[in-house]
């Protein structure tokens, strides 16, 4: 696990623009619970290891244990299809033991959503979650990504309060 929490500044013309700009709302927004849930359940009962959710383009990004070097990109409605999941065997992390546990992924999920639909110009474009080594990584609308170990990111909540919270 990194030691020290990596931010690093994307796009400077994204930057420049960042308060003449706005969220749209997607179609994962208007159904943010249901896919965390289904986050949840891909990381806790089949296998997935890493996952990566694409808020603005309304999009779910799996690493299956099962093969690691692969990953499976699944796509807007097919995420919120009732039957998404029954298409997915139940399965565990072949054998590595998880840093981050279920009360641990439904926390991070929930902070996901604060900043997320907090605020209408700083938000959460994507993030992701490595059940493994225990990062996240999250990029924002200002085009800011930053790397940090899931218990720093707790400890630093803070530090990622967004203006209209």
């Amino acid at each position: 696990m990194p030691e020290r929490w990596m931010q690093i500044k994307g796009d400077p013309s994204v930057r420049q623009f960042l308060f003449q700009q706005s969220r749209s709302p997607s179609l994962f927004d208007g159904a943010i619970d249901h896919v965390h849930a289904v986050t949840t359940a891909l990381l806790v009962r089949k296998g997935v290891f890493h996952t990566k959710i694409h808020y603005s383009s309304s999009q779910l990004t799996c690493w299956f244990a099962k093969d690691p070097f692969c990953y499976e990109k699944f796509v807007r409605e097919d995420v919120l299809d009732q039957g998404f999941l029954d298409r997915f065997a139940d399965a565990d992390q072949s054998g590595r033991t998880p840093l981050i546990d279920e009360s641990g992924i439904t926390r991070l999920l929930g902070e996901f959503k604060r900043l997320r639909l907090t605020d209408e110009t700083v938000y959460l474009r994507n993030a992701a979650v490595n059940l493994i080594n225990g990062m996240i990584n999250m990029t924002f609308s200002c085009d800011g990504t930053h790397y940090i170990d899931h218990r720093t990111f707790f400890e630093e909540l803070d530090k990622f309060e967004t203006p209209g919270s």
